[in-house]
């Protein structure tokens, strides 16, 4: 909003100017470095911003401070990129660079720079309205498919045609699940949901990768953290030039090498960084501290933010709902990357509480109906780390709303929402609970893409099975979900695997045991157990489920296949071609 032109005596109004890059434009005077548009009046100052660049976002006050006892209006305002200096002086510096020589800043600026952190995560998205997206999915026909078959290495990884006309002729629609489809190898028989692999937030995430590494290959490309909880996926990325700079729980990557420790004289990739350097924000999105690192340094932001949409919608729904006077309770891991990003961008806008299933809510709702004091202060502790400074427990439980880790299961979400409800009801009686729990009944908050491949699941879970393979990153959320639907009807006949490599022999399968209660004991996502293939019986054939998470490529699922069949004779099997040849033929015939 732009604040109206009511000149003040003894005020000064500063219109920060940022470039695409968030480096802000200054002038020398005297030695010292300036704001390059600033004065007495406010329509004087946007018109100088207006002669210099014509096009350039309306200026919007963001907060005031004092210079030399003089009140200074902060104002923000994005030009478009420029480089070197430009007409009357004015020259783009990053605030890092700025704020590294204390001493050749104006008293006004230095003000300035010093009252500006809890503003920073506005600047790279100065151009966007509050209901705009940061990247929006593309269609179907604005896919970059070249991006999948760059070579040998990214067509055996990426590509399938099996899965290709399997999804050809089982999605009707994008958000609808359909009847599994079955393929028929003779002694054994897969079945594959209508919906399985990549959502479009990943495919999203995983083309704008390859393509900032493709168009710029004289600078060094930087991903905040895993692209995505697929390793095949980041090692091929890795191998084409990618680094990180940090890990999936925001541990910095040494210039030198391996992981910081927090040992004197560490030099990690974050101390490296320059205006020059791209980093490429994930599809779990990022959080607001490491926004303001990249804004400090100068480096692009939103440019290369391939935050997946239906995330940045949750991030919306908790903006709403704390703008509305709510506490947000966000049912998600607290260690994931997806939920510190929407703990941070939720903070901005109301307070904040992480729950991470079912039973710490009832946990939750235990500690919000207790009338003993001290009771209710164990919150502090018991859910140390998973709410927002300043909480208060007596204050910030009187209105609650429930959003969630997109990647979770709909089911528990819903139960997360109906329990808290029932706590409220007995509370304050149903109609006022109606008031005060916000979400309830709604799922607006629930990525469809996550859900329908449960549905998908479940549809193929009906039928006749000897096993389950559900393939995906060890450390993907999303992946155990589906592996979660598995073992609830197959209980050991179900496995969790990254690849086809999982697969050793008929007495030997390697099955990930995700954490779901967050990492014990140091292992992490390392922790594996064997179990032998049950081939069902003799005589009849093998019927085993198939499916990928969201971060599964096509490719690894074929591979697979390829890898169970080498495990009976190759005289019982029917041809790839042949069993592709029935897929091509029932959707012609659709």
């Amino acid at each position: 909003m732009v604040s109206a032109s009511i000149p003040v005596a003894n005020e000064r109004v500063a219109v920060l100017a940022f470039n695409p890059s968030n480096q802000l434009a200054v002038m020398s005077r005297d030695g010292r470095y300036e704001s390059a548009f600033q004065g007495e009046d406010l329509d004087a100052v946007n018109a100088e911003l207006h002669r210099s660049f014509p096009e350039h976002t309306p200026s919007a006050e963001y907060f005031c401070t004092t210079a030399e006892g003089t009140p200074v209006r902060v104002f923000f305002s994005q030009v478009p990129a420029s480089s070197g200096v430009i007409a009357g002086g004015c020259e783009f510096r990053s605030l890092a660079e700025l704020e590294a020589s204390p001493e050749s800043l104006s008293p006004t600026l230095a003000a300035i720079l010093a009252g500006i952190d809890p503003y920073l995560i506005e600047i790279p998205y100065l151009h966007l309205g509050e209901n705009d997206f940061i990247y929006k999915f593309r269609t179907e026909k604005s896919r970059n498919r070249g991006i999948y078959q760059l070579d040998d290495a990214a067509r055996t990884l990426y590509q399938s045609k099996l899965c290709a006309a399997i999804k050809a002729l089982a999605r009707t629609h994008e958000r609808t699940a359909a009847a599994p489809v079955a393929l028929d190898f003779g002694a054994v028989q897969y079945l594959l949901p209508s919906h399985f692999g990549f959502c479009l937030g990943v495919k999203n995430a995983i083309e704008r990768a390859y393509e900032t590494l493709a168009e710029n290959p004289t600078r060094r490309v930087f991903m905040l953290s895993e692209l995505i909880h697929n390793p095949f996926v980041n090692e091929d990325l890795l191998r084409r030039g990618l680094r990180y700079l940090q890990t999936d729980k925001g541990k910095p990557h040494l210039a030198s090498g391996g992981v910081a420790r927090g040992e004197p004289g560490e030099v990690t990739l974050w101390d490296t960084l320059t205006s020059e350097d791209i980093v490429i924000i994930p599809a779990f999105g990022a959080t607001d501290d490491d926004k303001r690192r990249l804004v400090r340094k100068g480096v692009p932001v939103y440019q290369y933010d391939a935050t997946c949409m239906l995330v940045e919608k949750v991030w919306k729904a908790a903006r709403a709902l704390g703008q509305e006077g709510y506490t947000v309770v966000i049912h998600g891991k607290h260690e994931h990357e997806e939920t510190k990003a929407t703990f941070s961008n939720a903070r901005r806008h109301a307070h904040a509480v992480i729950v991470r299933n079912l039973e710490e809510t009832r946990r939750l709702g235990e500690l919000i109906t207790s009338r003993d004091p001290a009771e209710r202060a164990k919150f502090y502790s018991e859910f140390a780390g998973k709410h927002t400074p300043g909480f208060d427990v007596d204050r910030d439980f009187a209105r609650i709303a429930i959003v969630n880790q997109t990647t979770l299961l709909m089911n528990e979400t819903l139960e997360i929402i109906d329990h808290l409800r029932e706590v409220f009801s007995a509370l304050y009686g149903d109609t006022e609970a109606t008031a005060r729990v916000g979400g309830g009944g709604k799922r607006d908050t629930l990525c469809y893409a996550t859900q329908v491949n449960q549905d998908a699941l479940s549809r193929a879970l009906a039928e006749p099975l000897d096993a389950a393979f559900v393939i995906g990153g060890k450390n993907s959320s999303n992946t155990y979900q589906l592996y979660r639907l598995c073992e609830q009807r197959l209980g050991k006949r179900a496995f969790f695997i990254q690849s086809e490599a999982n697969i050793q022999s008929r007495d030997a399968v390697e099955h990930y045991v995700f954490p779901a209660k967050g990492p014990v004991g140091g292992h992490g996502h390392d922790m594996v157990e064997i179990h032998p293939l049950p081939v069902g019986e003799s005589g009849r054939p093998f019927r085993v489920l198939l499916t990928g998470g969201a971060s599964c490529p096509d490719g690894i699922i074929q591979q697979v296949i390829t890898r169970i069949n080498s495990l009976f004779p190759a005289t019982s099997l029917r041809s790839v071609d042949a069993v592709l040849a029935d897929v091509e033929s029932a959707a012609a015939s659709r």
